[in-house]
């Protein structure tokens, strides 16, 4: 996708650079060019390679009219490229450099380079990275001021030596996604936020080398809120970090001050204490989940409770030594809380649905599943007190009853999600939820309602 015409507006680029990420296929010559590596089997890897040379099609006329020697796409400004190339993953993008010259140069247009985004559990990731940011440190040696963004969860054959590349090349890193990348380990993420002061969001969930995150190679040294450099990071997703303790935690909040998302889904080695430490250091968390954690008792919902009215969302699904106290301490301090999920919570009952309806009056999804204590007696209060609510869960509460959904469809007229599967209510009372509930959508599993 070529014309002559444009040879002239074009920049010459002594340097190779390359296309990444390319599907399997035969070496051979590329726009004149050789290959630099070859596929091995079905394993995709990096390619470098020359910018394109050829601009002609030999076969054309030279006599044919202009306005026909090249394809309609050629007309189009080069503002119009650069926009249809902000849609492009990072592979097609590379591809795309290996059109024509006028394309190569679009391509690795530095406002295009914002962000890296990989998948594949065949890519030679550390290799892709250490290729490109190669090519985009061309015009400022050793570092590239525009990358922002390093997005390359599933990539499996990522290693330590990948993130070593991006914590070098990328100071102005501010987002970071490694999730299930098994090899990165504690020293590669101390890399990482060490050299990038502006990183923001992390996420090393799936990573069960990770342990920690902090500016010390010794994860056991402390640094106080006021004492020495902070981490910028405001949302660490470590879930399913299996291997993270409460000694793990307290490094983390001691180091990472800001943090305002947290979530420690699977994080089975936590206990209370460790969310003692969480919120001493870290007083504005807005999110938390600790879905899973088997050690978190009605004490660690007690430290919890000291955010207060910042708290917004909170998970603690499945942790079964949460009882109503706990939910109760949760109610009375944290009034604002929108989002709660204490799908599992088997010491759950009417009385701490009572005190989270009565008392969250701002709470618009909420998941008690599998709490076989919460009854009717409990959809009542949250019914008669919970005007906001949009998403409710009762999923496999085996003491609900049509009336307690009748009373529910009644009182709250935005609901817009509601799951009753493998509950046993009768098909009147989903029939009334639809007449009064319009726009819910009623997640259910019986066969004779539609």
């Amino acid at each position: 996708y070529s014309t002559q015409h444009t040879v002239k507006l074009m920049r010459t680029v002594s340097t190779p650079s390359p296309a990444l990420i390319l599907p399997p296929c035969s070496p051979g010559v590329l726009n004149g060019s050789s290959t630099s590596s070859s596929t091995f089997g079905t394993e995709t890897i990096a390619m470098v390679h020359t910018p394109p040379t050829s601009l002609t099609h030999p076969q054309r006329s030279l006599r044919q009219p202009r306005d026909q020697q090249g394809a309609p796409i050629d007309i189009l400004p080069d503002h119009a490229f650069l926009q249809i190339f902000t849609h492009l993953p990072t592979n097609q993008l590379c591809r795309c450099a290996r059109v024509c010259r006028r394309w190569y140069n679009l391509a690795w247009d530095p406002r295009l380079w914002r962000s890296i985004r990989l998948t594949g559990d065949v890519l030679h990731v550390d290799r892709a990275l250490r290729v490109l940011t190669r090519r985009l440190c061309q015009d400022t040696p050793n570092v590239c001021l525009t990358l922002e963004t390093v997005v390359v969860s599933s990539c499996r054959r990522l290693t330590d030596r990948g993130l070593y590349t991006v914590a070098q090349c990328c100071p102005e890193l501010r987002r970071l996604e490694v999730a299930g990348c098994y090899n990165v380990s504690n020293e590669a993420v101390f890399e990482v936020v060490s050299r990038c002061p502006n990183l923001e969001h992390l996420d090393v969930s799936g990573c069960s080398k990770v342990t920690c995150i902090s500016l010390t190679r010794d994860v056991s040294f402390k640094l106080s809120p006021l004492h020495g450099q902070q981490i910028s990071i405001r949302y660490l997703d470590m879930t399913d970090c299996f291997a993270l303790e409460d000694e793990g935690l307290h490094t983390i909040a001691a180091h990472c001050t800001q943090l305002t998302h947290l979530y420690l889904r699977r994080c089975v080695r936590l206990t209370d204490e460790g969310l003692r430490f969480l919120v001493i250091y870290c007083p504005s968390v807005r999110e938390l989940s600790v879905s899973d954690c088997r050690f978190i008792s009605d004490f660690g919902l007690r430290e919890i409770a000291k955010l207060e009215g910042r708290l917004r969302y909170l998970s603690i699904a499945h942790c079964g030594r949460i009882t109503d106290v706990g939910v109760r301490y949760i109610a009375k301090y944290c009034n604002r809380l929108r989002y709660l999920n204490a799908r599992g919570c088997e010491g759950l009952t009417d009385h701490g649905v009572e005190h989270l309806a009565k008392n969250c009056l701002k709470l618009k999804s909420l998941d008690i599943g599998k709490c076989p204590l919460v009854s009717d007696a409990g959809l009542e209060q949250l019914a008669l007190n919970s005007f906001n609510l949009k998403r409710l869960s009762l999923k496999s509460c085996e003491s609900i009853t049509g009336r307690g959904l009748q009373v529910v469809a009644a009182n709250c007229f935005d609901l817009q999600l509601l799951n009753v599967q493998d509950c046993d209510v009768p098909l009147e009372a989903l029939r009334f939820v639809k007449r009064h509930c319009k726009c819910c959508v009623i997640e259910h599993t019986n066969p004779a309602f539609f």
